[in-house]
This record gives structure tokens, C-alpha cells and sequence, in this order.
């Protein structure tokens, strides 16, 4: 189709439904698998009306956006329905059509009937390409299909005006986060505090995130230790007509300070499961036949859904007349149908926020093992809060207490480790001058307060795939990179702590580039401003044998640094000794502009 009149071509193009359909993965980082796709149009690719924007907005001007909006759901549920997709499908619906009357009375479901899908299959995603005028009416229409069975996005949280008086007035079951809090996410803390907030807020109403833009792996890392569920983006798969069904989604794992080696699969307690059409009355002799049990899965085939407890199952069976009401009934009349299901890969640490979460509406001692979705066996309450707490012991027990860093004992243990694995990386050693001068003029609580800013820098800069920080003690740290341009997070480091001077001084001190303190004898010594020395030592599989080597090497380079005035990196590679990087002495930066 070509034509220089978009507007007559608009309502050829719905009656023909001339509508080219892409599909973009979202993934489940928990159960690292491809949780569904958002089916996106786009006008004949042939026509000046090929572009969504372009296609829409003369939707829009030609008043048949709705029409419009109705052909593009079509074409999506009959394509995806011929791929054989797996996972929900997710289609954009905006406000005009959700309170368009060719929407209302079961419109919806019978559209999905007629292409063969459940309600269950399909999220409808409410974007805001105009003002929701109103809401209430939105919101009559979203529970007569939540009562059917849909599911509701709110999509571009954070980007129209009205999205969060939405979000609290429509509470739909996902909320999709604005690319633009997602984009550069690892170095914007303002973006980071934004998304925080909302995935607290999300956990209290109930709502799934999905984080939508990842472009980087950097973004992506930092989405992982923040815990987001859902992720879509270019860094995950562009959308295609054709989309992948089988993802190797392996690097959605992050080293969180909470991650252990064993997964919910180690948890698995119980294996006892019947069928849907199991008998009431053969369970409740199950249960007394086998009285360690204290829960069943309900299955149909493989998969897992529903649960019996045993309490409740005998409390049912107590009352009057129980057994003559139930001498026909089967497990789907007394399971319960809402059961917690983890997926067998997720990590303890995972389980334990879901199961946090879930303690908000309801307690649970029992939940439902899975792998893929099949039914593996059951896990309890109890033998996940051990392993979890002595995490934690071991994790406050190796930490320094003002930073939270992990101390001398993890440290070795990585550094050991790559060592024992043959694995190459530079470990560096950061050592703040100055500081005790600082120490003693100002006091210990704004001392700490240098060095927690000092911590989460690090922690903000240092986001590579491997990289380790940790603290030993004092205004002493370590960093243990794997990647090849960690000489400029050194940098960056240098400049930002550089720019954070003016905070930590007063003007008098910053004026003069210093301060002055009196030694035992009385005599008075200048010391500038704090800055930072570091010694890098680039290790190669073969050239120590352990942690203690390196300790002893970098100390001798850091010692180098220190000679140095100012923010200073010496660097030791077989061998040669190397400046790569420094900051004048005393010379603060000035604050960037406030980024908007």
C-alpha cells in the first residue's frame, strides 16, 4: 500500500485488519524463563502509515481509534495463537477503547474465545496515549474483567501525569515501569530511588513489576539486585515477527550479598500429590495413613493446582454432617486454589521475599515446588527460615558493621577462590589520606558518614559481572575486578568522591584546601583535603598461590600511590609499575548540575 492520503488509507487498513504484528519477550527472572510476549503494531510496511506513532495519531484525527485499536488486538490474538507462543500475551488497550461500547457487555471475552484463548492467557495493558478522563468508568470495566478472569498492565508508570492516581484507583495486577527510570539506571541514584519506591509500593498492593527498556547489561545487573521480577527490553530480545521461544536466560542471576548456593529444589520435603478427581474421603485416609504429611499438591496431569493442608481438610471433615456432604465431592472441592509455587531454580533468598510478600494477605507454612512448571514436590516454611537465618548471621558476622561490606574473611574467600579457579582480574587496594586528620577535627559521626559515602560509591561504580567490593577496615577498601575498563571506574570513582569534598568540609577548610591540626609536641602540621590512593595489581592464573601474596603485593603498590599527592592509581602488571590515573591534591571539584 502506497498513498499520499493517510487519512482514507486508515480505514482501509482496519477493514482489510492490514496489520503487521511484532512480538518482545518478557522474562521471568525468578524462574529465568520467558514469562510472555507484548504483541506491538504496526500500519503495512509499505505505507506512510507504517510507524505505531504515525499510525495512531491518524487513528486518532480520523476518529476510529478505537476501530483501529479493536484490529490490532485481532491480528495479535491470531498471530500468536498461530506461532504457538509460550507464556501471557500482552496487549496495549488505550482508554478510549476499554469505555468504547464496542468494549463493553463481554465484548473482550468473546473476542478471545473466538480465537481460542482463556482469560487467563491475556493481559491487557492500558496505555496512556491520551488523558484517562475517567476513571471510574476505567475502573468498572477492568473489574468486570477481572471477575472474568483478565488480568491489567498499567503501562509507562511514571511518564503521564495521571499514571500514579491511576495505579492507586485501577490497582492493576502489573505495573510497568517508564524506560526512562530504567535507562542508565546504574549510574543515575535518583532513577534507582524512583524504582525502589515502587517495587515497595507494588509489594504492598499486590501488583507485579515489569521493568521495561533494559538496553545494557549494566542496567540490567543493577534490576537484578533490586530484586525486579519482570524484565523487557533490547538487552533481553528486540521485538520480532518471529520471536524466539527458547532463551538461554542463565545471566539473569546476580552475586546479591543474600545469594546461596542452593536453590528452592533443596527444599523439596515431600512428594505427596493427588489428582483433581481424588475422592475427599481417600485423601482425609491418606493423611491418616501418613501422619508425617502436612500438605497435598492438587494436580491436573503435571501441573500443580491447588493444595490440601491437612488442619483444614480435618477441620471441614469435624463438623456436622461432614461426611455425608462430602462422601462424593473430590480434592477440586476442598484444595485451596491459590497455592504458592516456586520454581525449583530460584534462589533461597528469592523464596524468602516471595513468601514475605505473600505473608502480607496471607500465612502459609506449606507451598508447591516446580520445575518448569510441573509439579516437583512440596516444600515448608520452617526449613526455608533456617538456612535464610544463618545467611544472615554469616553475613553480619563478616561484614564490617558501619558499611555492610564484606570484611577480611570474604575477601580472601574470592580472591581465593578465582585463584583456585585459574581466573585472571585485577584486585585493587584504596586507602583515603587524610583522613584521620579529618577524623579528629570534625568527629567519629562525620568521619563514618565519609566513609559510608565512600562504601556506596563503590558500590554504585563497581556493577561488572564478577566484580567484588569489600572492606577491610578503617578508610581502607578492596575492589576485584573482572573486566577490562576498570582503570576508568577508577577514574570515576576519583571524580565523584572528588565532588562530594564540598559536602564534607567547611568553607573555611575548603577555601584553604585543608586543615590544620597540632601533633603530641605541639606542632602544627597542614593536611589537605581528603583524597584517595590506589594500588592495582593484575593477577594471572600461576602468580600466587594465595590471598595472603596478594595482600602483601598490594600493599607494597599502594604504598607507591601514596607517595603521590593527591587522588592517585599505581598500577603493577608483571612486574612494571604504572600511573594510570590521578587528581590534584586540595582541589575539589565543582558539583555537576543537578540531572533532570
Amino acid at each position: 500500500m502506497s498513498s499520499i492520503h493517510p487519512l482514507a488509507d486508515i480505514h482501509a487498513i482496519i477493514e482489510q485488519e492490514q496489520i503487521n504484528t511484532l512480538f518482545q519477550p518478557i522474562v521471568s527472572v525468578h524462574e529465568q524463563a520467558i514469562y510472555g510476549y507484548e504483541a506491538l503494531s504496526r500500519g503495512p510496511s509499505d505505507s506512510p502509515l507504517h510507524s505505531p506513532t504515525v499510525l495512531f495519531d491518524t487513528a486518532r484525527r480520523a476518529g476510529c481509534l478505537a476501530e483501529l485499536e479493536k484490529a490490532c488486538l485481532r491480528s495479535a490474538l491470531r498471530r500468536f495463537r498461530k506461532l504457538n507462543l509460550p507464556g501471557k500475551l500482552f496487549l496495549n488497550v488505550g482508554p478510549e477503547l476499554l469505555v468504547a461500547p464496542c468494549y463493553q457487555n463481554g465484548a473482550a471475552i468473546d473476542l478471545l474465545q473466538e480465537f481460542g484463548f482463556t482469560p487467563d492467557q491475556v493481559v491487557l495493558e492500558l496505555t496512556e496515549q491520551s488523558p484517562m478522563t475517567d476513571l471510574e468508568q476505567i475502573a468498572n470495566t477492568m473489574r468486570r474483567g477481572g471477575n472474568a478472569g483478565l488480568a491489567f498492565a498499567l503501562d509507562d508508570l511514571g511518564a503521564g501525569y495521571s499514571s500514579l492516581r491511576a495505579w492507586s484507583e485501577l490497582c492493576p495486577a502489573y505495573v510497568k515501569i517508564d524506560r526512562h527510570f530504567i535507562s542508565q539506571i546504574d549510574t543515575d541514584t535518583v532513577k534507582r530511588e524512583f524504582v525502589r519506591s515502587i517495587i515497595e509500593i507494588a509489594r504492598s498492593l499486590n501488583s507485579n513489576i515489569i521493568a521495561e527498556g533494559v538496553e545494557t547489561e549494566a542496567e540490567m545487573k543493577v534490576l537484578l539486585k533490586m530484586d525486579v521480577p519482570l524484565l523487557q527490553g533490547y538487552y533481553i530480545d528486540r521485538p520480532k515477527p518471529n520471536p524466539v521461544t527458547d532463551m538461554d536466560l542463565a545471566r539473569l542471576s546476580t552475586d546479591s550479598d543474600l545469594n546461596l548456593a542452593h536453590t528452592a529444589e533443596g527444599l523439596v520435603c515431600s512428594e505427596a500429590a493427588v489428582n483433581l478427581d481424588t475422592p475427599v474421603l481417600e485423601i482425609a485416609n491418606l493423611f491418616r495413613q501418613r501422619v508425617e504429611l502436612a500438605s497435598m499438591a492438587v494436580l491436573d496431569g503435571e501441573v500443580p493446582v491447588g493444595i490440601i493442608h491437612r488442619p483444614q481438610l480435618m477441620e471441614i471433615l469435624s463438623r456436622p454432617f461432614a461426611l455425608d456432604l462430602h462422601i462424593n465431592r473430590t480434592a477440586q472441592h476442598v484444595m485451596n486454589t491459590t497455592p504458592l509455587c516456586i520454581e525449583a531454580s530460584m534462589r533461597l533468598d528469592q523464596v524468602s521475599r516471595l513468601v514475605t510478600s505473600r505473608a502480607r494477605f496471607q500465612t502459609e507454612e506449606d507451598f508447591i515446588i516446580t520445575r518448569h512448571g510441573r509439579f516437583l514436590g512440596i516444600g515448608q516454611v520452617i526449613d526455608l527460615l533456617r538456612p535464610i537465618t544463618e545467611l544472615q548471621i554469616r553475613t553480619a558476622r563478616n561484614a564490617n558493621p558501619l558499611t555492610m561490606l564484606p570484611g577480611n574473611i570474604p575477601i580472601n574467600d574470592c580472591i581465593n577462590r578465582l585463584l583456585q579457579n585459574r581466573e585472571a582480574f585485577v584486585a585493587c587496594y584504596l586507602d583515603l589520606d587524610h583522613f584521620k586528620a579529618y577524623n579528629d577535627i570534625y568527629g567519629y559521626a562525620l568521619g563514618d558518614r565519609v566513609l559510608i559515602e565512600m562504601a556506596n560509591l563503590l558500590k554504585k561504580r563497581v556493577t561488572g559481572e564478577g566484580d567484588f567490593v569489600g572492606h577491610i577496615g578503617g578508610d581502607d577498601f578492596i575492589i576485584v575486578f573482572r573486566r577490562e575498563d576498570w582503570s576508568q571506574t577508577i577514574q570515576d570513582i576519583f571524580e565523584e568522591f572528588a565532588q562530594r569534598l564540598n559536602d564534607f568540609y567547611r568553607e573555611e577548610h575548603l577555601a584553604q584546601g585543608g586543615l590544620v591540626t597540632y601533633d603530641r609536641e605541639g606542632v602544627e602540621r597542614f593536611h589537605p583535603l581528603i583524597s584517595i590512593s590506589a594500588g592495582a595489581v593484575q593477577i594471572f592464573p600461576g602468580d600466587c598461590t594465595d590471598a595472603g601474596q596478594i595482600s602483601s603485593i598490594l600493599s607494597q603498590v599502594k604504598l607507591r600511590s601514596k607517595a603521590t599527592p593527591g587522588f592517585s592509581l599505581i598500577y603493577q602488571r608483571h612486574g612494571d609499575i604504572l600511573q594510570l590515573a590521578s587528581l590534584p591534591s586540595s582541589q575539589p571539584a565543582q558539583k555537576s548540575p543537578t540531572r533532570h
